[in-house]
């Protein structure tokens, strides 16, 4: 019998618009926007595609455009993403990236936070419920307080960091900063709880250098998060399936 044949995943990928005057540009939206249409093969001579796990075609979904740094946009967005379908494609993992400070390092975050989103948004408004409309219709309401993903967080790091150069210092983040990223981490999160379904979803803090050597850099590195992300669901997926048998 001949091998079988992998079917292809699809992995959505979203940044932000500019919302800071010091910081013109959202290096999220430059990262994001100029990655690949598909994941690209490891190429032989990497050390790491010797021990690589055999994965499917992977997509990479680019959302059209920069996310406004705005509390309702991103409550009313974010569900579409989750949707049966977007933009034609069922997705199966979702990576919002965004801007940290302007320190040289690059965050995946563990959680995201249902309440503390004190500050104004690029519009200058704050969340309703803040006006104490937290009641039975509130869209988080009995929901945790702190939402993980299902992604195994652990795993998906040190694959990145084999993936990635010994220089670049890579981290796991348990606070996305109570501000629009962790927002519509949250919101994605909150979205797979309340349909049931494995929160696939991931953060991605990307320092504030707007430079295009650091654009650049942080382009390869969100490759290799996504090729990451990959081989440890499908390293997953094989381990259940050697368990069952």
């Amino acid at each position: 019998m001949g091998s079988q044949v992998q079917e292809e995943l699809t992995v959505l990928v979203t940044g932000f618009q500019p919302f800071r005057s010091e910081y013109p540009i959202n290096p999220s939206w430059e990262i994001a926007r100029a990655l690949p249409e598909y994941l690209p093969p490891l190429r032989a001579k990497d050390p790491n595609s010797r021990n690589a796990v055999d994965i499917p075609p992977v997509r990479i979904l680019v959302h059209p455009d920069p996310i406004r740094v705005n509390y309702k946009v991103v409550r009313e967005l974010v569900p579409t993403l989750w949707e049966e379908t977007y933009l034609g494609r069922k997705i199966d993992v979702v990576i919002h990236i965004g801007m940290a400070g302007p320190r040289l390092m690059y965050q995946i975050e563990s959680r995201g936070h249902r309440t503390g989103y004190k500050s104004l948004d690029v519009d200058g408004k704050h969340l309703d419920e803040l006006d104490g409309k937290r009641d039975e219709e509130w869209i988080w309401h009995d929901l945790p307080d702190v939402l993980k993903t299902d992604l195994n967080i652990q795993d998906i790091w040190q694959r990145w960091q084999q993936h990635s150069s010994n220089d670049m210092d890579l981290r796991i983040s348990d606070d996305a900063g109570r501000y629009l990223c962790d927002f519509i981490y949250y919101s994605s999160l909150a979205t797979c709880y309340k349909q049931d379904k494995e929160r696939k979803v991931i953060f991605f803090h990307v320092p504030a250098d707007s430079s295009e050597p650091v654009i650049k850099q942080g382009q390869e590195l969100a490759v290799n998060l996504i090729r990451s992300i990959v081989e440890s669901e499908v390293a997953k997926k094989q381990k259940a399936t050697e368990v069952l048998s």
